[in-house]
């Protein structure tokens, strides 16, 4: 999966990623799309992943404005974790990154560490579980 494709528009990799987020721009800018959007989503995925997405939105939205309204930084774990994230998806472009102070050098280099640890864990629970 791309990452980078959420923010520039491209291909994410994402089975029907054209439609979500042809739904999600929609309905988030408010434009006449949302109904032929809708459908289209409809069509490919089925009524229950247009509920299910509409509802993604929505809490996304909530959750987003509310946190860029106060002010809430990022948790300094959070920061630390999601750092190849928000890299790849250029999220610390956004204003709302101000309000998030730089990490320190340690708090870099203990996100790298921790995500490497985390990476392998997952993969590793993956394997038992097959």
């Amino acid at each position: 999966m791309d990452l980078a494709a959420v923010a520039s528009g491209g291909d994410s990799g994402v089975p029907h990623g054209e439609a979500l987020t042809r739904f999600t721009e929609a309905v988030v800018r408010g434009t006449d799309d949302v109904e032929p959007a809708r459908a289209a989503l409809a069509a490919a995925l089925g009524d229950a992943a247009v509920v299910e997405a509409a509802a993604v939105v929505g809490t996304f939205q909530m959750m987003d404005r509310i946190a860029d309204s106060t002010g809430i930084p990022l948790d300094a774990p959070i920061q630390m974790l999601s750092r190849d994230v928000r890299e790849q998806m250029g999220l610390d472009a956004f204003g709302s990154a101000s309000n998030t102070p730089a990490a320190s050098l340690l708090r870099r280099a203990g996100g790298r560490a921790l995500s490497s640890i985390l990476r392998t864990g997952i993969r590793l629970r993956g394997r038992l579980r097959r």
